[in-house]
């Protein structure tokens, strides 16, 4: 697991890497694309418009002049008569804007916005648009298409007639193809998301599956050692007991005897600590609530260790300052807790040990605060306190014996009894445990 857990990563990241390429670039051309059959689209509805302009306005009988006239009156005709109609003279700036958002319509282009002019010969503007002019010098993110309004027959002016432009600009166009694009990318964006999601889940599975091999070797390690003593133990008194000078002795016959008791005992404690612990998983504890005074149970469990006190030459003070300890909770479990966090307190402890017991009250919960001077918590320790099969390192302690249940069976009873626990410790200094009980 340890050699293959990074050549997994490396590999999924790598996936994920050339997935990301991929579909980037695969956005590009698609943008590419896009823009070209927007602009093909946007060129073939306004040349169809321009023809159609074309015929409206052009059509209908040529006017001739006569052959014999003055010259005064050939001038005035010239200028009179030689005058073509003009896209003005037909339509208004409203009826082109129709025509024109019309033809857009039909070629699927409803989003697309325009603004238009039509100049005449002289590229002098006959009418434009409410925002053409503002639009007509952004050329670089604006698109513009020129369109000759031509006749469709030719005249016999001589070349006298010259086209009319419609000028067409679509402004922003960059932006309107990707707004075409809106659900397109929506959707390559969810999807890429998806896939993100299921390689952090396929990582943090991996990672959770190295952690959990890691803890399963330390328990089985730790489970082997606690085993091992009392087996040990026993095997030697055992041993002890078949010897015809101790079995004469009933003296030391009751002693190795009640050796074998003890660690029977220890390791039915071991046993129960265990299925304790599978209960815990399959959230089957049982619990029976009833009317249960706090300050009470916390002296039973005190006096339980006092000679575990004696032999570390320590001292438990209380200072029970709470005015209402009455609560509904499971005794035997709220007795189990205490003494977790009492036990623990002892074990990961220095000479001169202090305990500092102190309860308070207010109209909803019993908060019980222990504080002890014992070897204290890393950071990392006390965000892991309450992990199952987690142990703390000990440093230069190398006694502290157990599977790394007590803390996450805490948890668990406080959980049942809607309770909350805050761990604060310093390396060196001690460690402090704040339960908090609430009343319903």
């Amino acid at each position: 697991m340890k050699k293959t857990l990074p050549v997994i990563v490396i590999l999924i990241t790598l996936s994920l890497s050339g997935l990301i390429i991929l579909q980037v670039s695969w956005l590009k051309n698609l943008l590419e694309v896009r823009q070209g059959h927007l602009m093909s689209k946007v060129k073939t509805v306004t040349t169809q418009v321009a023809a159609d302009l074309s015929r409206s306005a052009y059509t209908g009988p040529v006017i001739r002049l006569p052959r014999k006239q003055s010259k005064i009156a050939n001038d005035f005709n010239l200028k009179l008569l030689l005058r073509p109609p003009s896209i003005d003279d037909k339509f208004t700036p409203q009826e082109i804007y129709a025509k024109l958002r019309t033809a857009f319509d039909e070629a699927d282009l409803k989003q697309m916005k325009f603004e238009f002019a039509i100049a005449n010969s002289e590229g002098d503007y006959e009418m434009q648009s409410a925002n053409y002019a503002k639009e007509f010098f952004d050329t670089l993110s604006n698109k513009l298409i020129h369109n000759y309004i031509v006749p469709e027959t030719g005249t016999d002016l001589d070349g006298i007639i010259q086209a009319e432009q419609m000028i067409v600009i679509v402004p922003d166009f960059n932006h309107q193809v990707w707004s075409s694009l809106k659900w397109v990318l929506i959707g390559a964006a969810v999807f890429m998301l998806i896939i993100i999601a299921a390689f952090y889940v396929t990582l943090k599975s991996l990672f959770n599956q190295k952690k959990l091999s890691e803890i399963k070797s330390d328990f089985i390690n730790n489970m082997t050692h606690e085993f091992k003593t009392p087996l040990a133990t026993i095997s030697l008194a055992i041993d002890s007991i078949r010897n015809e000078k101790v079995q004469s002795n009933k003296e030391k016959l009751q002693y190795f005897s009640s050796i074998i008791k003890e660690e029977n005992k220890r390791m039915n404690k071991h046993v129960e600590t265990i299925l304790q612990a599978a209960l815990m998983e399959k959230q089957e504890l049982q619990f029976s609530f009833s009317s249960v005074h706090v300050h009470p149970v916390l002296q039973s469990v005190i006096d339980t260790y006092s000679l575990q006190l004696e032999e570390k030459k320590g001292t438990i003070q209380t200072f029970f300052n709470a005015t209402n300890d009455l609560l509904k909770a499971d005794e035997v479990h709220l007795t189990n807790l205490f003494s977790n966090l009492i036990d623990n307190a002892i074990k990961y402890s220095k000479e001169n040990l202090l305990i500092k017991i102190t309860t308070n009250s207010n109209s909803k919960a019993v908060c019980i605060k222990i504080e002890d001077n014992g070897i204290g918590m890393s950071k990392e320790t006390v965000k892991r306190i309450f992990e199952k099969f987690y142990r703390a390192h000990t440093g230069n302690v190398h006694n502290v014996k157990g599977f790394g249940l007590g803390m996450s069976y805490v948890k668990t009873v406080l959980d049942v009894h809607k309770g909350k626990i805050k761990a604060d410790s310093t390396l060196g200094k001690g460690s402090t445990f704040i339960v908090e009980l609430p009343f319903e």
